[in-house]
């Protein structure tokens, strides 16, 4: 209901604007992202999945404009929404955010997106931790490779490592930059913020571990810390059991268990089963699981690390090849000759220079590895780093399941301990 280009689009979004005039709203547009994986998509198929997205998600009553983007490895398309329904001239907020609403705008966002991405026969993001959107800040620190919440979730993971207990672990967080509030008393007992939030935004709040993610909360903190200690965790046994459809169907119903908790248990059963793990191993084997993938990490950082220095002392050997015969011309000549010459190549001769340094640096004997010899390195480094890469995919999939599937018997556990106060306080009020 606009024309795409943006001056003019910015325009006719600014002319629905006014010609309602409610002023209830600052806000302008909303900004959606919806990303695809690396080599799924086409350009031309993801403008066409994202056009479709909008026609489910806003049903032609507001502007918008969509540009996809390929300067990414993947795919991704930026749609700007006008903040006005051009229909009714309420705002976003009010029709999507607002009332007694289950879900919020994101959450609608992501199950249009999800059904587009499987009707497309795309992949999607399995069980996504239940987090709202980003805030601007936060998404253009993650564009820069600098997202806040990554960088605290690794600092917690390397604080983990080093400590012996859960007190310790409250200790050091400091040493590691993290600020940290623990108050077992409360329902949401802990929370976490790096140093250098604080230092940059001081009304920064705390994020609770719960929004980080499960391996981050105190339970899983404290198993985490006596895995890497290696001390055996006493796992108490639960009363979920895996029930025969045949056999006990009716007794579940009997107990009034609920078709979708019946959907959520059989769900996470299916889980412990595909990994072989029994109910009472699900938490232990996710936080191996998780472990893995934290060391998995830093073997993909240095992998990484150590195939960049080798691509640059590569790249520099190959630019030393290039300007060396020109070098040697030069000194090769005498008087007038040589200097014509060196003015004529002076961009060549001091990059000689600038490079004959750089590798006495790195090789102070003067013995220098071929650039053949280099390539061979990378190319074995960048095999490991896509075995690595496999059991990495692995190994998070395995923790982000499992630990989907502990927290669904834990939420099946605690509504069945709910029911049973309940009879319990009926049976005594009876008496």
């Amino acid at each position: 209901m606009c024309e795409t280009e943006p001056v003019r689009a910015a325009e006719q979004f600014r002319a629905v604007r006014q010609r309602f005039g409610t002023g209830r709203s600052t806000t302008q547009a909303q900004h959606i992202i919806q990303s695809f994986s690396p080599g799924e998509v086409t350009p031309e198929k993801a403008m066409e999945i994202a056009e479709e997205l909008c026609h489910r998600l806003l049903q032609e009553q507001y502007q918008y404009v969509i540009a996809v983007h390929e300067d990414h490895e993947h795919i991704h398309a930026h749609i700007i929404v006008n903040n006005t329904n051009m229909i009714t001239g309420k705002t976003f907020e009010t029709e999507h955010n607002q009332g007694n609403k289950k879900d919020r705008a994101w959450a609608e966002l992501r199950r249009i997106s999800d059904e587009l991405c499987s009707e497309n026969n795309l992949s999607i993001i399995q069980n996504p931790e239940q987090s709202k959107g980003k805030s601007h800040w936060e998404w253009d620190m993650s564009r820069q490779g600098l997202s806040w919440k990554a960088k605290l979730k690794y600092a917690i993971d390397q604080v983990v490592k080093v400590s012996k207990d859960f007190d310790d672990f409250l200790l050091k967080c400091a040493e590691y930059g993290i600020l940290v509030e623990y108050n077992p008393d409360h329902k949401i007992d802990l929370k976490y913020m790096l140093a250098e939030q604080k230092e940059n935004n001081s009304r920064a709040k705390f994020t609770r571990a719960k929004t980080l993610g499960w391996y981050y909360e105190t339970e899983q903190i404290k198993a985490r810390i006596a895995q890497y200690n290696g001390i055996m965790l006493y796992t108490p046994k639960t009363k979920v059991r895996v029930i025969s459809p045949k056999a006990e169907e009716n007794k579940f119903i009997r107990d009034a268990i609920d078709r979708e908790n019946m959907k959520i248990t059989s769900k996470a059963l299916n889980i412990l089963a595909k990994y072989g793990v029994t109910v009472d191993e699900a938490k232990t084997s996710g936080i191996s699981a998780f472990s893995k993938r934290v060391a998995l990490v830093q073997d993909l950082n240095h992998i990484s690390g150590e195939i960049k220095s080798l691509e640059e002392r590569a790249e520099t050997l190959r630019k030393y090849r290039e300007v060396k015969p020109i070098h040697q011309e030069y000194m090769a000549l005498n008087g007038r000759k040589k200097e014509k010459y060196k003015k004529e190549h002076s961009e060549s001769l001091a990059e000689h220079h600038m490079l004959t340094q750089k590798i006495l640096e790195w090789y102070p004997d003067g013995t220098t590895p071929s650039v053949e010899k280099f390539e061979k390195m990378i190319a074995d480094l960048t095999a490991q780093r896509v075995q690595k890469n496999a059991e990495y995919k692995a190994a998070d999939q395995k923790a982000r399941e499992l630990s989907e599937a502990a927290r669904e018997i834990e939420q099946y556990l605690r509504q069945e301990r709910s029911r049973d106060q309940q009879k319990k306080r009926k049976r005594n009020d009876l008496e």
